[in-house]
């Protein structure tokens, strides 16, 4: 099986191979460059982002048994560089650990309480009684796993002023904290699972009783290469979004209390934010009472757009050699950088299509009334540009497509004056040959000639939109290729024109296939988005050069609309929330402040769009939602 298609890091078992395969960067990119770093183990973080952004991995990577193991072992170059991001997130020193942290998935039985003929406050105590009790075991499990220590020798460090707390808890010792934990575990877990829930009075006394170590636990200590040193505890509860909306509530309420000193993330997506959240308008606070920054941090995985594209490259470059190792007919045949087996040759159009190019200039030559001499003179700019550009993507192909725009933006710029082929006219503005025009005829090529548009490592990392899950389904459909062709004694390179047929197949497969709130109306307005940017990018001037690939609204519409929570902004806020959309806010151009919505690389790629940034179509609320209105009609 395609490791790339089956998110290896979910299905393998063995420390050693998981650790082989994980990249640091998630780790090193959100949480280590965080502005607030050194606050992150004092109060609540949630941590939060798309399907596939890596929530998940390096929740994993963060439990003390993978700690453990990484720190270790620093004979593997894999592990040095964990080893580094680790310290850089301040969940290690370089040779020794500081957390001893454990992650509870919460897509189990936790929703289920809520569900509980009680009182919600009761349901909530029960809740939280249980992943307490799931959290202590849980690290201690991780202390021990290894057999490097047993339980007797872990120290339990309280917080002075809790000893009614540390009675409750089972005390100030390991043993008696996992007894204690145990009781309450079975207690609640069988209360939860019984068909006929009992009365009230009838819960068991070890249920009722006050169990609230996450207030009396301060660290843990233990033997570390000779040494005695203290671990601040760090619960990690993943996909908190799995809960009831009260029930989430009510868990982030209780876990922002101040007496507590475990450390606590909470891994959730995006898409349970309110739509405001999600288009991040303001600061805005998780609830009433609770405020940002304060009581809480939050940290969002998206890119930045500044310098994010080229963080992710380097992870993404990173992770794909590291499954490339797994897919066994490539590394059989000495295949080890994922990025040697996409071809950057610059694709070029058949000697046909060139003449049939050539025959569209003269044609234009004549519409527009261009005389020989200008031709010439516009030939001399493109060549002078061919002469100084450092693209690889580059042939005469290119240079016939933008001698054909510049023609277009000449006749633009004399339009109106008597032209015949005897009449030359000098623009006001001359026409310069620039990178912005190249990019253009790439579109216009790829749209005309089926020449490849995207072709490439860089290529392909920006077709993910910073997301680790979508590069991997993107790659592996690449990486399925590659196979079949060295099973049919072929080299595996790709060329450009294999790349862009399987990675416009595969985005095509992803838009079809989305399934998520919203989802039709998500995908209609998103192609009709994308047309839209089509037609712009297709002018025969190239007025915004390799196109738009987004729609500017007004940031003062945008905030209306996301105040009244309607529809459109409901399908705005799963559009970004799984990754159609991404919204970039309070973006300045012409004197006003735009929020625009930009198409994600699947629907860029299905739509031959360029992937480039800042390019935008002006838009209002009104023309988005009759986007939506036509397709109820």
């Amino acid at each position: 099986m395609n490791p790339f298609l089956r998110r290896a890091t979910e299905y393998i078992r063995e420390t050693p191979s998981f650790l082989q395969i994980t990249s640091p960067e998630p780790l090193n990119t959100f949480i280590g460059a965080h502005r607030r770093v050194h606050d992150l183990l004092d109060v609540p973080v949630r941590i939060i982002g798309n399907p596939g952004t890596g929530k998940t991995m390096m929740a994993a990577v963060t439990e003390f048994r993978l700690v453990e193991a990484i720190l270790t072992d620093q004979t593997t170059a894999s592990n040095r560089a964990l080893s580094a991001a680790l310290t850089a997130a301040r969940l290690a020193d370089g040779i020794q650990p500081k957390v001893a942290a454990v992650r509870l998935p919460m897509e189990s039985e936790y929703r289920d309480f809520w569900e509980l003929p009680y009182d919600d406050l009761v349901k909530t105590r029960l809740m939280m009684s249980l992943i307490q009790a799931r959290a202590v075991l849980g690290m201690l499990r991780q202390l021990t796993v290894s057999g490097a220590r047993s339980l007797e020798n872990i120290g339990v460090v309280v917080r002075t002023g809790a000893d009614a707390q540390v009675e409750h808890m089972g005390g100030a010792d390991a043993t008696g904290m996992r007894d204690r934990a145990r009781e309450i575990e079975d207690v609640i877990y069988r209360l939860g699972g019984t068909l006929v829930p009992p009365p009230l009075a009838a819960i068991p006394e070890a249920a009722q009783s006050p169990y609230q170590p996450f207030e009396a636990l301060e660290a843990l200590e233990i033997d570390w290469n000779g040494n005695r040193i203290r671990l601040k505890p760090l619960v990690i509860l993943d996909d908190v979004h799995s809960l009831h909306p009260d029930q989430y509530a009510a868990l982030f309420r209780s876990l922002t209390r101040r007496e507590i000193k475990v450390g606590r993330w909470l891994m959730m997506r995006m898409d349970s934010l309110s739509p405001s959240a999600v288009f991040r308008s303001a600061n805005e606070d998780a609830f009433p009472g609770i405020k940002s920054d304060r009581d809480y941090i939050d940290v969002v995985m998206e890119g930045s757009r500044s310098g994010d594209r080229r963080q992710f490259r380097k992870m993404a470059a990173d992770m794909a050699d590291k499954y490339l190792q797994l897919v066994d007919p490539l590394r059989e045949r000495g295949y080890s950088k994922f990025r040697g087996l996409l071809s950057t040759q610059p694709p070029t159009l058949s000697p046909g299509k060139i003449e049939e190019l050539q025959r569209a200039i003269d044609k234009n030559k004549e519409k527009l009334s261009i005389t020989s001499q200008r031709m010439s003179r516009l030939a001399e700019v493109v060549d002078r540009y061919a002469r100084g550009t450092k693209s690889i993507d580059w042939g005469p192909d290119i240079e016939l497509g933008m001698l054909r725009i510049m023609m277009h933006r000449h006749a633009g710029r004399v339009q109106g004056r008597t032209l015949s082929l005897f009449d030359d006219p000098e623009p006001a503005v001359p026409v310069k040959a620039k990178s912005q025009i190249a990019d253009g005829a790439r579109v216009h090529l790829h749209h005309e000639y089926q020449r490849p548009l995207q072709f490439g490592m860089d290529d392909l990392c920006d077709s993910a939109g910073e997301n680790a899950e979508l590069f991997l389904q993107l790659a592996g459909e690449l990486v399925t290729r590659m196979e079949t062709k060295v099973i049919r004694g072929q080299d595996a390179v790709l060329t450009p024109a294999q790349q862009q047929q399987v990675l416009q197949r595969r985005a095509t497969e992803i838009i079809e296939k989305w399934n998520f709130p919203f989802a039709r109306k998500v995908r209609i307005l998103a192609n009709a988005l994308a047309a839209q940017c089509v037609e712009n990018a297709l002018q025969r001037n190239a007025p915004l050069g390799g196109g738009a690939n987004a729609i500017g609204v007004l940031e003062s519409e945008m905030l209306a609309l996301l105040k009244q929570e309607g529809e459109l902004a409901s399908v705005l806020k799963y559009a970004i929330a799984y990754g159609a959309l991404s919204a970039v806010r309070d973006y300045g151009q012409g004197g006003k402040q735009w929020c625009l919505l930009e198409l994600s690389g699947p629907v860029c790629l299905m739509h031959g769009l360029d992937l480039g940034r800042g390019h935008f179509l002006e838009r209002t609320v009104t023309d988005l939602a009759k986007i939506l209105e036509q397709d109820e009609e």
